[in-house]
């Protein structure tokens, strides 16, 4: 999947080789040829290009027809490492990962992402280091870095654009501080989208259809449509959280706008709001503990918040007619109330036709979804076109690859 909707790989380049190659297939010269199209010795050129590059790898086939065993190649997705960081307002994920995925290693720190870039990119860097020093790979640099940040980003420039809950860190380039640090491409993107890259890879690889909503402290969505994920023009498409919500009233976000869904159905704003009413809660963690000791103006809170959700959610699942729609964050974690109120809104308001096979789903990709979408990120941003063509023989030195 070209999850930024970026270019293919050119036909019987490197990059495709490695495709044909990824996800546990092995195969022989003489198949990649029928698969790309090329003749034998092109595809013996790319394969020198991947095997030096330490992407693929020769491996054990069954002897052919003749009884002459059949050289055969596969990707090597455990050579190398990519790096992985879920910020949100309040926490931050760590992991490394190697080509394939698989998560080797992962931590998690209590963080103020209010406390703006120096400190909290410091901290990054150093919590990845010392995942890395562990797993013995200090001396070895990764092939690139995601990290998914809790606010709009700039799809061309990777940089957070007026984020909300992010102050200090508007036109910050994450990618340059990181990069110059880890010696990696740097990809960044909204903290929403990548939870729907991790959830999708986990849960739903056959859907091409799926919206992620993730609501914390504030509410955005990551949107695969076609198999591709939908960054907009800019990177702001799935800003959910400052979409106007009728039952939001004139109640001030902090964006400055009022009227906003988040000024209503975040979790900052449910707690402030049974404050105000006397009934005391500052973190998600106390309006789990209110709903567990029945607190009718919690359950009651949270279900309003729920149907405003569902209410701009019916909107989304009109205009983009997922199969899956996945609720995730700290606000879905408390239960059931928020979540019988999206449903009620959805399912009353979905027409036939887009709501007839509409899945509404709890996320379960849990506390490393995020990390696993950053992943995603990193991995397909080091695989893409543009990384593999420079690893590209000129042309005129096809008589040094490997026959």
């Amino acid at each position: 999947m070209h999850d930024e909707g970026g270019p293919a790989h050119q036909p019987g380049s490197a990059g495709e080789v490695l495709g044909l190659l990824r996800h546990g297939r092995v195969r022989t010269r003489t198949e990649l040829a029928e698969l790309t199209k090329q003749s034998r010795t092109t595809i013996s050129q790319r394969l020198a290009v991947l095997v030096g590059a330490g992407l693929v790898r020769e491996a054990d086939r069954a002897a052919s027809t003749g009884g002459r065993p059949s050289a055969a190649f596969a990707f090597d997705g455990a050579a190398h490492h990519v790096l992985a960081v879920d910020l949100g307002a309040r926490h931050a994920t760590y992991a490394v990962a190697d080509l394939d995925g698989t998560v080797l290693a992962t931590t998690t720190d209590p963080v103020r992402v209010a406390d703006g870039p120096q400190v909290v990119i410091e901290l990054v860097g150093r919590r990845l280091e010392e995942l890395r020093a562990g797993l013995g790979l200090s001396g070895r640099a990764p092939r690139a870095l995601g990290i998914g940040l809790p606010g709009p980003v700039d799809h061309t420039s990777g940089r957070p654009t007026s984020p909300p809950i992010m102050p200090g860190w508007d036109g910050c380039d994450v990618r340059r501080v990181l990069g110059e640090r880890f010696g990696c491409p740097v990809f960044a993107d909204n903290d929403a989208n990548l939870l729907a890259l991790g959830e999708r890879a986990l849960a739903y690889p056959d859907v091409d259809d799926l919206v992620y909503v993730k609501v914390a402290t504030g509410i955005g969505a990551g949107i695969i449509s076609g198999g591709r994920l939908l960054h907009g023009a800019a990177g702001a498409a799935g800003d959910l959280g400052h979409v106007h919500s009728p039952a939001a009233g004139d109640r001030m976000c902090r964006c400055g706008n009022r009227g906003c869904l988040e000024a209503l159905a975040g979790g900052q704003a449910v707690a402030a709001a049974l404050t105000a009413q006397g009934v005391p809660a500052r973190s998600s963690a106390d309006l789990t503990r209110l709903v567990q000791e029945g607190s009718l103006p919690t359950i009651q809170a949270l279900r309003a918040a729920g149907r405003a959700l569902g209410d701009v959610l019916s909107t989304c699942i009109a205009l983009l007619n997922p199969r899956v729609l996945v609720l995730g964050g700290e606000m879905v974690a408390i239960g059931e109330p928020l979540l019988a109120g999206v449903r009620e809104s959805v399912f009353s308001r979905a027409l036939p036709l887009a709501g007839r096979d509409l899945r509404v789903a709890v996320a379960r990709s849990g506390a490393l979804g995020g990390v696993r979408g950053a992943a995603h990120l990193a991995i397909e941003g080091a695989l893409a076109p543009a990384a593999l063509a420079a690893l590209e023989i000129p042309a005129g030195d096809e008589g040094r690859a490997a026959g």
